[in-house]
């Protein structure tokens, strides 16, 4: 009968797959690398899945359909249309009860400089490309529902303003500074 060797070293000597395998019925997900959290070095990176269900902007990003400064302008304009937000606040417990009535808490310069960034991305794009870029940025409408709300529900309007989206979002990789006007003609 064969001894069982006892002296094998328990050293970890492979990275261990720690990937969820097990995702929910209708997960669309996809593979982005971010900064570890746990790492000692700051610019260690690991590969995690995030899911695009929700986010137009990833879903392109994900089937090569955009380019990196793309998706990055795309970012920074819903950061700053995060920032420039102010909507509904709840109650403030902690401050003083006078007659029901709240005073309206000042602008912050974060907010200020959103607003003055949306101003000038509103201006760049125009009317149109900047109600385009809202719709699908912000309210996360695909190209068959901004058809159906501007009541144009063919495929040729589809690809016309999938088309357009694509120009607007060269647009903003500008005027954030993610592109440069040579490598936008290029394009």
């Amino acid at each position: 009968m064969a001894r069982a060797k006892r002296n094998k070293s328990y050293r970890l000597t492979e990275l261990h797959d720690r990937r969820s395998r097990d995702l929910p019925f209708n997960a669309e997900v996809m593979e982005a690398e971010v900064d570890n959290p746990l790492a000692l070095d700051s610019d260690e990176k690991i590969v995690a899945m995030r899911s695009i269900r929700n986010d137009p902007l990833g879903r392109l990003h994900s089937h090569h359909q955009i380019d990196e400064a793309q998706y990055r302008g795309g970012r920074a304009y819903q950061n700053d249309w995060e920032g420039a937000e102010r909507g509904p606040q709840a109650m403030d417990p902690t401050r003083e009860f006078v007659d029901g009535t709240r005073s309206r808490e000042p602008l912050t310069e974060r907010q200020r400089q959103a607003v003055l960034r949306l101003n000038r991305v509103e201006r760049e794009l125009g009317t149109d490309g900047a109600a385009l870029v809202h719709d699908v940025l912000v309210l996360g409408l695909t190209m068959d529902q901004i058809g159906q709300r501007r009541a144009v529900r063919t495929q040729r309007w589809n690809d016309y303003f999938a088309r357009r989206f694509r120009e607007c979002l060269d647009r903003l990789a500008l005027v954030y500074g993610f592109a440069t006007d040579a490598s936008a003609r290029r394009r």
